[in-house]
């Protein structure tokens, strides 16, 4: 197969599995097994997918910016889109990512991570989501955290992991953190 297919492949897959898995993280929320969101650090949430409904929760936590890293049908149907978020005075910045397969290119990690720092300061907060705040949104966030703190992938996926315990990082998911950590973290200290 080449990789033009398996691409194509991989983005059917992640489109047929969205509502099934979308369902699964909703009764594991009304469980209690899962929490929707956790804060990370003093600007970070690192969320699932927020549904309209969420917005005056995320207004309280003092929301100022969102970066989806889901497709654009994950939004379609009872999510927020940019003109949703704008609304309510909220930024909004997409980098889409196909789900299951694909990290987040390093593009756009830059840009997502540069537009986190914006709110430094600001006292205000970042809310990042994928679908489930699992493994795209990790890992902005934790490329977001190795520059904050100067930190290596490990402890930055540790301190993650320890706020939000389903993340779950893949060995592509690693790779790209390794990528950043090489070519951005590691190149500015020099």
């Amino acid at each position: 197969m080449s990789p033009g297919n398996s691409s194509c492949l991989f983005n059917i897959i992640a489109r047929f599995t969205f509502f099934p898995t979308l369902l699964y993280n909703i009764v594991l929320e009304k469980l209690s097994v899962r929490r929707w969101y956790d804060r990370i650090d003093d600007l970070v949430l690192l969320g699932a997918l927020p549904p309209k409904r969420m917005v005056p929760q995320l207004l309280k936590e003092n929301v100022k910016a969102v970066v989806s890293m889901n497709q654009s049908y994950e939004l379609m149907i009872c999510m927020n889109r940019k003109e949703d978020w704008e609304r309510n005075n909220i930024e909004f910045l997409q980098l889409s990512t196909v789900d299951m397969f694909a990290a987040p290119t390093q593009e756009k990690l830059l840009k997502g991570v540069a537009f986190i720092n914006k709110f430094e300061g600001s006292g205000g907060s970042v809310y990042v989501h994928c679908k489930a705040g699992r493994s795209r949104s990790a890992v902005l966030v934790g490329c977001y955290l190795m520059q904050k703190y100067g930190w290596n992938p490990e402890e930055a996926a540790s301190f993650m992991m320890a706020k939000r315990h389903q993340v779950s990082l893949r060995s592509f998911h690693w790779k790209a953190l390794y990528l950043y950590y090489f070519n951005i973290i590691q190149k500015s200290s020099e």
